[in-house]
């Protein structure tokens, strides 16, 4: 385990500082203090070590934002809080390089989606649940919200990973949470 443990480490530090094209095997072991056999007795390849450092990074955003939104007293501060809290974790440039860079090209948009809806899928559509429940949000299929909010967080956290606007943030926060408001029944 603690093997394990070290190659995620090292793997993931070097992804983030370099990105997934340039490391090389070699490079992690030697990070890690360990051989090439060791790293094969925990992953199949380089892909599946990437793949345990995208779940990881992924776990760890979808932690941060349960932890705003259940800051929150209500439903609608909840979803909102949690909206800002992912694409605030998005700017980070590791969660950048790792989960919107080299995620999706490294893994393919199936895995890469498949793997994301792991992660905050659930959480997002508890809070959609619950604003439909207290009349928040007009009655409606909460799978389709869900998959439409997720995929516009998710384009704007791309488009974060490429920009180089100082304002991006700030004018992404501020389009998503128009959007939202669109959502809250008159």
């Amino acid at each position: 385990m603690r093997t394990r443990q070290a190659l995620v480490r090292e793997s993931r530090r070097l992804f983030a500082t370099l990105g997934y094209g340039v490391v090389g095997l070699s490079q992690i072991v030697a990070a890690a203090g360990v051989t090439k056999g060791a790293l094969y007795h925990h992953f199949a390849s380089k892909a599946d070590v990437f793949r345990a450092v995208l779940e990881q990074v992924q776990q760890e955003v979808a932690e941060q934002v349960v932890a705003a939104a259940e800051a929150q007293d209500d439903s609608w501060a909840r979803l909102t809080a949690g909206c800002r809290a992912f694409l605030t974790a998005s700017t980070a440039p590791e969660i950048q390089q790792i989960m919107l860079v080299d995620g999706p090209a490294v893994l393919g948009w199936a895995e890469w989606r498949a793997l994301d809806e792991a992660a905050s899928a659930r959480h997002l559509a508890e809070a959609l649940a619950d604003l439909i429940a207290d009349g928040t949000i007009a009655a409606q299929p909460v799978t389709p919200l869900a998959h439409l909010l997720s995929g516009a967080m998710n384009e704007s956290a791309l488009w974060l990973a490429t920009t180089t606007s100082p304002h991006a943030l700030a004018q992404t926060w501020a389009a998503l949470a128009r959007l939202l408001e669109g959502l809250r029944a008159r």
